[in-house]
């Protein structure tokens, strides 16, 4: 659910906005005086709405436009192809998302819900709080390269621009260009198609542009930051299983997961996966460390049928299964409780008393923790640290600990910089290319409208000569359109807010 306080702060602030606003306005001495000082910095407010204009980037705007006719003229006109092509992608997009919907709808299984390509994002809900700045920042500037897209179109095709603004909708930024809409009627359906595709296009640019700065990151902070010698730890979840004094400590630099190396945070991710569906690992013990006193640990069954030999629930001791080469029965199985940390530190791994015979001289045999069925026990190396070792379920230790592939090369440096810009770039790949997903709808009141009635007029005019005709096409097409939106909308708003 959405945070309380959250949604207080929220309701507080646009009520003492709007409270503010109508005592000014209904003020005979303050009135003319507040609503001149709103005029003259573009501003005008509503419920949950504040919007700013100004005219001061027109220039800007212009400048860009003269720059290289030519060249100017074969972006927009890719602008113009991939406009087409999204329009149709988004609505293909947008038919298999809510297909997936409603599998989800019909399903307990999580995973088809963490495979759909676009989802309702509800701060505080399914957007974490601590992300928040992200999530803001990137959306106001996928939304400014939007609009500036759509200004220098239009300047270039000879389309006044009234002004630029911004706007903020409840906690939602934007932004926006006022268009002179008698010039933008007198140019051709193909010239309008280049101004209303220019706003995807630079969402699609700006997607692929922060697509490639992520993927040239460790090249771009190479004389900072080195990569591929383990995974960086930036934060441990205090009270978790990671935290305390033999746990994980911000700056521990992991380099492997039992026998599985870790050379950043992929292999840590690909690493618990794998542990989390492989039988649990043994160790090679020698025979002779083997204390008689151990041997007896009377074992009983768990509720799911699993073996316990130590009842005592100790935090040093744990429960060990291993066949004895020396006992009676050499297929029979023994259990043991045993002191973890001795008996796991500095020994190999292994899944059979076989693998400890290929790898040591002396007389060895696997013992191998016996635990509940999705329970895991997990030796992390962090040199130089001795063995955090873990025991519970493997993702939880993912969700405990946060790594980065970046490891500073000087004291100095700041851990989080490297995880800054990495999450920076993962929200505006993401929020820029659902900028252009949802702008390529053809959907009332989006860009999707404007271009399907561009495109009809540019290529309807010598099939369907009458105006009406084409118009009413256009009509239906849009209504389709929108309902397939806000299908997707009302159905991922119901999917995060009801479970």
């Amino acid at each position: 659910m959405i945070p309380v306080s959250l949604l207080m702060f929220v309701l507080a602030g646009w009520c003492a906005v709007y409270l503010a606003d109508t005592l000014l306005r209904s003020s005979v001495t303050h009135r003319i005086r507040y609503e001149s000082w709103l005029a003259s910095r573009g501003l005008m407010l509503s419920p949950f709405h504040l919007r700013w204009q100004t005219t001061m980037f027109n220039r800007l705007f212009a400048y860009c436009a003269r720059i290289n006719p030519q060249a100017l003229y074969l972006w927009f006109n890719g602008g113009l192809v991939f406009g087409i092509v999204a329009m149709v992608g988004s609505v293909v997009l947008l038919t298999k998302t809510l297909q997936q919907t409603f599998a989800q709808m019909t399903t307990d299984n999580p995973r088809i819900g963490g495979q759909q390509a676009l989802q309702v994002v509800v701060p505080g809900v399914n957007l974490p709080t601590s992300q928040l700045a992200y999530f803001f920042i990137a959306l106001l500037l996928s939304g400014v390269i939007h609009e500036l897209g759509h200004a220098v179109a239009a300047l270039r095709e000879q389309v006044r621009v009234n002004g630029f603004g911004m706007f903020v909708f409840v906690v939602y930024p934007g932004a926006f260009v006022d268009l002179f809409t008698t010039h933008l009627n007198l140019i051709s359906p193909t010239q309008q198609l280049r101004i209303f595709c220019a706003g995807v296009w630079h969402n699609f640019v700006l997607c692929v542009a922060a697509l490639a700065f992520l993927f040239l990151l460790p090249v771009l902070l190479f004389p900072m930051y080195s990569t591929g010698a383990g995974a960086l730890v930036t934060e441990v979840v205090q009270g978790s299983a990671a935290d305390g004094p033999r746990g994980l400590s911000v700056g521990d630099i992991v380099t492997g997961l039992e026998d599985c190396p870790v050379r950043g945070v992929e292999d840590w991710t690909t690493c618990l996966s794998h542990l989390s569906h492989s039988p649990q690992t043994g160790y090679c013990v020698s025979v002779a460390s083997l204390q008689p006193s151990w041997a007896h640990g009377r074992a009983f069954k768990r509720l799911d049928g699993t073996m316990d030999c130590c009842s005592n629930n100790s935090l040093t001791d744990l429960c060990f299964s291993y066949i004895n080469p020396q006992g009676r029965h050499s297929r029979e199985r023994e259990y043991a409780c045993m002191p973890v940390r001795k008996m796991v530190t500095g020994t190999k791994a292994c899944h059979t008393s076989n693998d400890c015979a290929m790898l040591s001289h002396a007389a060895s045999v696997c013992v191998t923790p016996s635990l509940e069925n999705q329970t895991r026990f997990i030796r992390v190396t962090h040199p130089p640290n001795t063995h955090m070792l873990f025991v519970g379920y493997p993702p939880h230790l993912q969700y405990a600990v946060s790594l980065t592939n970046f490891v500073p090369r000087f004291g100095f440096l700041h851990l989080d910089l490297p995880v800054f810009l990495e999450t920076f770039c993962k929200y505006l790949v993401s929020l820029s290319g659902a900028l252009a997903v949802v702008n390529s709808v053809p959907c009332f009141a989006l860009d999707g409208q404007w271009m399907l009635n561009a495109l009809l007029e540019a290529t309807l005019v010598t099939v369907v000569t009458d105006r009406q005709r084409r118009e009413l096409i256009g009509f239906f097409l849009l209504l389709a359109g929108s309902a397939l939106l806000a299908a997707n909308v009302a159905l991922g708003l119901w999917m995060v807010l009801a479970r």
